[in-house]
């Protein structure tokens, strides 16, 4: 399985300011496959450490954060001579032991040379909870799951890969029935690791669905086990809620779905939880379509999404035969999933602003504004080959954006209003802003 992070893992061990480098994620991204991957490749030995399961090394920076200390205790532990040069050090599910984390200050003032990565599954809980954090000191990287490109390289489809990267619109097309058949494949499959392993070695949706459920089951013993106790049921219902957000045409998240007559005040600290997790995502609308984006934000009106689509699926339990053939009756979280999807691709580059737009008094609604590059892009979402594009009309006259983006299974057509990106095509996105 290949990762392009590790591209930009090499990036930062090649560069003269480094920092010691904090990977953030949802459990069972593939933090700590990553880590072990960019150091068996590319140092002559790795010292890792999991301080959830090392109970001794716990105690290791209780009393001050002597970095030699440190340092032998590191070696006595695993059995190796540290060299900064071809050694790294790898500290995982650093969130247990708060102090490790202010220690990585002193790792850049103190001794720059040693070359560090850390990671937690429950990292960003960790960083609101008044421990001491080394501001600037640090860099950060995020990880997602596996993107539709990633699940391709993955599954073997290099000359897929290939030509979607060469954006030989003719000879994409030709290879349409290919891209479509592996689409669906991912909306079920979507992008955990292990899950995309297995299906990589026998194609077996049954087992993909198991992997699944159990990493589901993980998540909710890390409600029991990791939050507040007063917050925990909020938590679950929060979660438990999202299939019913996500099947409304309109998918506003609204606390009273939740419970009737709930009201935000009740339920913020538990889904900052689920956020802080990386388990969900917000994507808040805007009231305008300028830059910054962030400027314009509704922070009361905003959308929720997993952090997998092939999580939602499993959440839902669709079978395999209505993903992969399609039903009659599979309208609404049709529409569901395929915004999962895009989102999922778009907030997987980092490099993109993710909003979305809609009118005060009308019924129309951009599913996605992305800014980048000095444009607000406008991006609507089709889950087929439907080629009306109302809202995105409605815009138009509102705001006469320079570029237009409907995304559908449709072909690649560039109109004089808008272009046409097939959804198996959408990481293709920048090459045309």
């Amino acid at each position: 399985m290949k990762r392009k992070q590790l591209t930009e893992l090499i990036e930062w061990k090649n560069s003269s300011s480094r920092k010691p480098l904090i990977i953030r994620g949802a459990r069972q991204v593939g933090k700590t496959w990553l880590m072990k991957e960019f150091g068996n490749t590319q140092y002559a030995q790795t010292v890792y450490v999991n301080f959830e399961k090392n109970k001794r090394l716990r105690l290791l920076f209780t009393d001050d954060f002597d970095i030699k200390r440190v340092i032998t205790a590191l070696q006595a532990e695993s059995g190796l001579t540290i060299n900064p040069e071809n050694t790294l050090l790898i500290f995982d599910e650093i969130q247990a032991v708060p102090e490790a984390i202010t220690a990585l200050k002193y790792f850049q003032e103190d001794a720059p040379e040693y070359q560090i990565i850390a990671a937690g599954s429950l990292l960003g809980v960790a960083l609101h909870s008044g421990i001491s954090f080394p501001v600037g000191k640090v860099v950060f990287m995020d990880l997602f799951p596996l993107t539709f490109l990633e699940f391709l390289g993955a599954i073997g489809e290099s000359a897929l890969l290939e030509i979607l990267h060469g954006a030989d619109w003719k000879l994409i097309t030709a290879y349409k029935s290919k891209y479509i058949e592996r689409l669906r494949q991912y909306y079920y499959v979507g992008g955990m690791p292990e899950a995309v392993l297995r299906f990589s070695e026998n194609h077996n949706f049954n087992e993909v669905r198991e992997i699944q459920k159990q990493i589901l089951d993980a998540y909710e013993h890390d409600f029991s086990k990791h939050a507040p106790s007063n917050t925990v049921p909020r938590i679950r219902m929060i979660w438990n809620s999202i299939p019913g957000q996500l099947a409304k045409e309109n998918r506003k998240f609204i606390y009273g779905m939740i419970k009737e007559g709930s009201r935000a005040k009740e339920y913020e600290s538990s889904l900052s939880w689920l956020i802080d997790c990386g388990q969900v995502h917000k994507v808040y609308r805007v009231t305008k379509p300028a830059i910054p984006l962030k400027a314009y934000e509704d922070r009361n009106s905003f959308k929720m999404f997993l952090v997998d689509l092939g999580l939602l699926a499993a959440m839902c339990d669709m079978d395999a035969k209505t993903l992969l053939e399609g039903n009659t009756i599979f309208t609404e979280f049709k529409g569901a999933l395929t915004e999962q999807y895009v989102y999922q691709q778009l907030i997987e580059t980092r490099e993109y602003v993710i909003n979305y737009w809609s009118a005060d008094r009308s019924t129309a609604e951009i599913d996605f504004l992305v800014q980048y590059n000095g444009k607000v892009v406008p991006i609507e979402v089709k889950a087929e080959e439907n080629l009306q594009a109302k809202s995105l009309k409605v815009y138009l006259e509102k705001f006469n954006p320079s570029i237009s983006i409907r995304t559908s299974m449709s072909d690649y057509r560039k109109q004089d209003w808008l272009t046409n990106l097939p959804l198996y095509a959408i990481c293709e996105l920048k090459k045309l802003l």
